[in-house]
């Protein structure tokens, strides 16, 4: 299994919203908006509770076994755009389309195409400004984070992008 770097408090980057995305997903980081990349006392406290509720040395470090216990070597879900086509596009339309008053979407029925386009870009944009996110219509770590209110689903659970939290 290969697992990413190790990382700890004041690293930053892509890994980090990797570990980050994936905390949320354990619902130890209660929003979304924590997934910035930035590996703060936030991060640091939530790595701490999980490596206690999973019975490892606490240290607030995510290194291998931290990793795989988390599961970061599933792969991360795919970053989505205007102009994204496929499945898993029909499945965040579909999600929209069941869940959207829920994120701030109350547009009329999106359809079910697997295009990303004008339509879909704007539920993406109205959840991610519900949410407080940076608004920008891409589906990344943060928008795939976005708590749906159903005992710890996320928008990439409903979608199927990654497999549940172990």
């Amino acid at each position: 299994m290969a697992f990413p770097p190790t990382i700890r408090e004041n690293d930053s980057g892509p890994n980090v919203s990797w570990a980050q995305y994936l905390l949320c997903r354990a619902t130890l980081l209660q929003s979304s908006r924590a997934i910035d990349g930035r590996f703060g006392p936030q991060t640091k406290a939530a790595v701490e509770e999980f490596q206690g509720d999973e019975g490892i040395a606490v240290d607030g470090v995510v290194g291998p076994v931290t990793w795989g216990k988390l599961g970061g070597d599933r792969p991360e879900p795919p970053t989505l755009s205007e102009g994204s086509r496929g499945p898993v596009v029909e499945k965040l339309q579909t999600t929209f389309n069941g869940l959207g008053g829920d994120f701030g979407f109350n547009g009329p029925p999106l359809a079910v195409d697997g295009i990303d386009g004008p339509k879909t870009t704007a539920a993406v944009r109205a959840a991610q400004g519900h949410e407080g996110l940076t608004v920008d219509g891409i589906v990344g770590l943060q928008t795939w984070g976005i708590a749906t209110g159903d005992a710890g689903n996320t928008l990439a659970s409903h979608c199927g992008v990654t497999p549940p939290f172990i």
